[in-house]
């Protein structure tokens, strides 16, 4: 089997003029990036506003674990396999960023026959959305910094300011950094912090704008810090909007690409999940349900963070409601859950898989507290048996999933064939009942310890000093009514990424508690995540290289 970079390099792409026209996209109605990626124009929402939406299909998945699940590559798969059934179909995910891309996850743009496509540009620099993002995020750092050196009228507590920079990379040495050594013109000295760009607020806040007047408003509600007395001062005080609105003028704006079989697919934004609210950007996501029957996206690692975030954040916001949920599992990592090291996945082992399929279980579960009908997919593997893959069917159906094999990473659109026509067919067998988890007027704790009990399993809620103290200040000042955005490890139901399976009545530590007005969440920090990742002790950049013919090599 080739390489997905092999793949991807041997593709026949078509035209991205095309690739729109399937959905009735005018060429007037795109700025094209090249001959292959093009960005949707305002004028197209004007014309297409009005339309009815199609349904919409979310892809999530069990924790992410070493021996591979395929979210994204089930996503672009279906895709592709609701062409081969007839139906109208459009993809929309987020943008890969360039940190795992270079660090130890690879890319995300799905693998084998299931890919969108041009590859290598989709997990670069694209079309410099993140770029601009990146670019937005510090001229309000230097705004900030500029304003305190030029005599600090809004009266700014330099040991209160919460705004930090970002770097579209994996880099922890600018985790805790100092800013202002030197002359006195230099700055004032103080110490500052560095995150990935997909955690900035402004990822946030560009993936759930409606439009340039909702992304201005959301851009003058960022705080970046507070004054000695206390108050929170914004970015719209810094007069920082307009200039951060200019930078991002067309990163707002939705792209289109093609997968390998030449289905549209919309991507745009891309937060995490672990850290932020990992989802694509509503503009997107209510583009595409105006152009195609049915819309495919994704949610961020597993359901119980991606998903979770998807509908009690990005759904809450915009009003959308979810006809069905699939659930992607493989037989290797519901194994791997049970305890089977990694070299010793190909072999069968039904004992591991009936302890490992727990973590499948409080997914499910998970699931249906939302009203949504689910369809779990299983990833399917050649080393996989049939034992194995007829308990992992009756155990789904025995709790009320429907199930479908999948094999799009070997097959592309043909493989998930099987998929597709279960999704359609639960969607117009079983009626969506969506509700969200907690509604807005609970208070903040009590809508961490809903996610954290309902969710992960925990069996209680540890406010360290620190996160109280915050909750106290935001709610004083407003904000109790926000939704939460969990930040927590992707691999386990836990705060503790070493545990693996179902774990049940744990504790979930939050040690620090911040408000992001402008996106309209607050955020939890659990554990030791991070906002800023570290590289592996081997990165992915140590392989990826350019060859004589300006071909990319090591991309995965």
């Amino acid at each position: 089997m080739k390489t997905d970079i092999e793949i991807a390099m041997e593709a026949e792409m078509k035209p991205i003029q095309e690739v729109a026209a399937k959905l009735d996209i005018t060429a007037d109605e795109l700025d094209l990036y090249g001959k292959y990626k093009a960005k949707l124009t305002d004028e197209l929402w004007d014309r297409i506003k009005e339309r009815p939406d199609g349904k919409l299909v979310l892809i999530t998945a069990i924790n992410p674990t070493p021996a591979g699940e395929g979210k994204t590559t089930t996503t672009v798969g279906l895709g592709q396999a609701m062409e081969k059934i007839g139906k109208k179909a459009v993809i929309a995910l987020r943008e890969p960023s360039l940190g795992p891309c270079f660090g130890l996850k690879g890319g995300a743009a799905g693998g084998g026959y299931a890919q969108v496509v041009p590859m290598d540009d989709l997990n670069l620099h694209f079309t410099g959305d993140f770029h601009a993002i990146t670019s937005a995020n510090n001229l309000l750092a230097a705004m900030l910094d500029n304003h305190i050196q030029q005599g600090n009228a809004l009266n700014i507590d330099t040991k209160q300011i919460v705004w930090k920079r970002c770097v579209d990379m994996n880099d922890r040495v600018l985790r805790n950094i100092t800013v202002g050594l030197g002359r006195k013109v230099d700055g004032v000295t103080r110490e500052d912090h560095f995150i990935i760009t997909v955690a900035s607020e402004i990822m946030a806040i560009l993936c759930l704008a409606e439009n340039m007047k909702d992304l201005k408003e959301r851009l003058g509600r960022i705080i970046v810090a507070y004054t000695y007395d206390g108050k929170p001062v914004t970015a719209k005080e810094l007069n920082a909007v307009g200039a951060m609105a200019a930078l991002l003028k067309d990163a707002i704006r939705p792209n289109i690409i093609q997968t390998l079989e030449h289905t549209p697919a919309l991507v745009h934004g891309g937060p995490f999940a672990n850290i932020a609210h990992g989802c694509n950007s509503i503009r997107a996501t209510k583009t595409a349900l105006k152009l195609a029957d049915y819309t495919i996206t994704e949610a961020g690692f597993g359901a119980d963070l991606g998903a979770e975030k998807l509908l009690d954040i990005k759904c809450r916001m915009a009003g959308l409601k979810p006809d069905a949920i699939v659930l992607v599992a493989t037989v290797r990592a519901l194994k791997y859950n049970g305890g089977v090291k990694k070299e010793d996945l190909g072999t069968e082992n039904l004992e591991a898989l009936k302890k490992g399929i727990v973590n499948l279980e409080k997914h499910i579960e998970n699931v249906a507290k939302y009203g949504v009908p689910c369809i779990v997919t299983l990833n399917q593997f050649v080393s996989d048996t049939e034992a194995e893959l007829a308990y992992v069917k009756e155990f789904c159906e025995e709790r009320g999933c429907e199930f479908a094999l999948s094999q799009v990473w070997e097959r592309g659109g043909d493989g998930g064939v099987e998929l597709a026509n279960k999704v359609v067919e639960t969607i117009e067998t079983k009626e969506s009942h969506f509700h969200y988890l907690y509604e807005d007027d609970l208070s903040l704790e009590e809508k961490m310890e809903t996610i954290a009990k309902e969710i992960y399993g925990a069996g209680e809620v540890i406010l360290e000093p620190a996160a109280k103290q915050q909750i106290a200040r935001i709610e004083s000042l407003g904000f109790g009514n926000l939704p939460v955005c969990m930040a927590k490890n992707q691999y386990s139901l836990s705060d503790d990424k070493s545990v693996l399976g179902r774990p049940k009545d744990f504790p979930i530590h939050i040690r620090d508690v911040y408000v992001s007005a402008g996106a309209g969440f607050v955020v939890a920090i659990t554990g030791t995540i991070m906002t800023m990742p570290g590289l592996p002790k081997v990165p992915a950049a140590e392989g990826i290289d350019v060859d004589d013919s300006g071909d990319i090599t090591g991309l995965f």
